[in-house]
């Protein structure tokens, strides 16, 4: 029997279950038999075959879930970190994006799908919307088979209207020959509503609703979508339970009351937010409307991959935002109403809701499919001591001190080492990918959409400085 096949025993760390209670065990064992968490407690008794796994002075919590990601984008890592959301727009959907062939989404897919792993998080959507023809379509699909994680796909194709290419034959043939039946553990169809009075968009929510699919929308976007596309998709019927909102951080109270009767939820990408404009990390209004959250990372040509950088921004964000808001009444906050417990639950339980898969993912209780990972950095001294352990989830720990992570009872990363996933076969396709891509453009061209020119700034007239 070969180690991916063998029961899993970690031992003697400290649990975060994340069930309906919240329980936290310390000293605590995870039992996995299979695919499955087989038990949760103290002094386990494994089998005899079951690889042991030193948790000491360790926390141990449900695999992560990314309900956000374009995948398909890291292989340009970084290469947009000065963009504005405009100029982003400009580069992909206007101008070089265009020029990402298949092999190109594959590459990205391929990296991202294993920097995922390699972070904690086991499930992720990939909200595909570079996927111009099938053929790109079925690239990014044999990426993320041959990564052994937990993959969403959300199929989408910016270069056409959705009306368009979700009615067309080549995508039902991708859909019967790739999904239907096929690798991955879940799909959906990704695409914006910007709100046009004709509501071309109907179109696809139809065949959505025909195949039986759940949409995800970017929605609240600052000059992009806004509270006509929620108006015209509730209007229609198409604001239905387990519709995954993008963003929403410009929408209006009645937006936010239609998503909240209706059963949807809003992926959250703090980073992403804070930094190219589609609005204010909304957190702070979604607990208000009482409507579920998740958290996602967008997309790596900015920002990391990293969902504890989510948790940690999406936190610290929405206490701004309850400082700013009292200040401007004249009022101290004393208490936080956003605790660094909930945020972790929006990072695993929270995304395993937003994708419908809560009874299989998301937490470590038995019966569940074994996503466990383990954060422990015996050579770290952030990593000790561990007193508040959501506290040290959010605000101590980072992706290089996740030590193990198990998907489906199979160890993908053990002693902080990649198991699954071939990274230098990665690394040498996005290569080629970002070679093409500098050679294809010029040089000059390449270098000013890295680097987009700085407005002038002004400096306000100081009438302390005295000058001759």
């Amino acid at each position: 029997m070969s180690d991916s096949d063998r029961p899993v025993v970690l031992r003697n760390g400290l649990v975060l279950t994340m069930d309906d209670s919240h329980t936290v065990l310390e000293g605590a064992d995870v039992l996995v038999v299979g695919d499955r968490i087989a038990e949760v407690g103290h002094h386990l008794t494994a089998p005899d075959d079951a690889l042991e796994i030193d948790a000491t002075g360790g926390i141990i919590m449900p695999g992560m879930v990314d309900t956000h990601r374009h995948m398909w984008q890291t292989a340009m890592r970084g290469y947009g970190a000065d963009w504005t959301l405009t100029q982003y727009f400009v580069w992909y959907y206007l101008e070089s994006g265009k020029l990402f062939r298949p092999e190109d989404v594959h590459a990205g897919n391929l990296l991202g799908a294993i920097e995922a792993i390699d972070s904690g998080v086991t499930t992720t959507v990939d909200w595909s919307h570079g996927l111009q023809t099938v053929d790109h379509a079925d690239a990014a699909v044999d990426a993320l088979e041959a990564v052994p994680g937990r993959f969403v796909l959300g199929y989408g194709n910016i270069q056409q209207g959705p009306w368009e290419w979700s009615t067309s034959d080549a995508f039902r043939d991708f859909y019967r020959r790739r999904i239907d039946g096929g690798k991955l553990a879940g799909f959906q169809l990704a695409f914006d509503v910007p709100g046009d009075p004709a509501f071309p968009e109907k179109a696809a929510f139809e065949v959505a609703r025909d195949l039986g699919v759940k949409v995800t929308t970017h929605a609240g976007v600052w000059g992009a979508t806004n509270d006509d596309g929620i108006r015209l998709m509730y209007e229609n019927g198409f604001m239905t339970p387990g519709t995954v909102y993008v963003h929403a951080a410009t929408l209006s109270s009645d937006s936010y009351h239609r998503i909240a009767a209706t059963g949807g939820s809003v992926s959250v990408s703090t980073e992403s937010e804070q930094s190219a404009g589609q609005g204010y990390p909304p957190t702070w209004t979604l607990r208000k409307h009482d409507i579920p959250v998740s958290l996602s990372m967008d997309t790596s040509v900015w920002w990391s991959g990293d969902l504890f950088s989510a948790m940690r921004t999406t936190l610290s964000a929405d206490r701004s935002r309850e400082h700013l808001e009292a200040h401007g009444a004249k009022e101290t906050v004393t208490h936080h109403h956003l605790r660094a417990e909930q945020v972790v639950d929006w990072a695993t339980r929270g995304g395993a809701k937003a994708l419908g898969m809560d009874s299989e993912i998301g937490a470590l209780t038995p019966g569940r499919k074994a996503d466990v990972v383990l954060i422990k950095n015996d050579d770290s001294p952030a990593m000790f001591p561990v007193l508040h352990p959501y506290g040290h989830v959010v605000y101590q720990a980072q992706r290089g001190d996740v030590h193990t992570v198990l998907i489906g009872g199979k160890v993908v990363k053990q002693d902080g080492k990649l198991v699954g996933g071939d990274l230098a076969g990665a690394r040498a396709k996005v290569g080629t990918t970002v070679d093409y891509l500098r050679e294809t453009m010029g040089e000059d061209l390449w270098k000013r959409g890295m680097n987009p020119e700085i407005p002038e700034s002004r400096i306000l007239h100081n009438p302390y400085q005295y000058t001759k």
